[in-house]
């Protein structure tokens, strides 16, 4: 399976991103997928995940209120709406499927 993340970038506190990670090579529809993060010197954290129906989801109390996970399983794809980015926001955040396939990232910084 491989999963490939992408919508990262620069973006000052305050705004929004949506990042993308497209699935293949296995039963999309049969996976949790999970959003993490990692910044620099930090270890990776479990910033939101959602069910193979799209049906439950949880976030991180750090994220609760401004990131938004769902899913398209006729597209493959799960995504991550980021609303009020901070600059603690800042980290390369990865997808991953149930407990099997990550993805290689894509980098978030937030700053003026």
């Amino acid at each position: 399976g491989q999963l490939v993340e992408s919508g990262g970038g620069l973006v000052q506190p305050g705004g929004s991103l949506r990042l993308s990670c497209v699935a293949s090579g296995f039963a999309f529809s049969n996976y949790v997928m999970r959003w993490y993060r990692q910044a620099p010197g930090k270890e990776r954290e479990l910033v939101a995940g959602i069910s193979g129906t799209g049906g439950p989801t949880n976030y991180a109390d750090s994220v609760k209120g401004r990131f938004t996970i769902s899913r398209s399983n006729a597209e493959n794809t799960v995504y991550l709406q980021m609303t009020n980015l901070k600059p603690e926001d800042t980290a390369m955040y990865y997808c991953r499927a149930g407990v099997e396939f990550w993805g290689q990232g894509t980098q978030v910084t937030v700053s003026s």
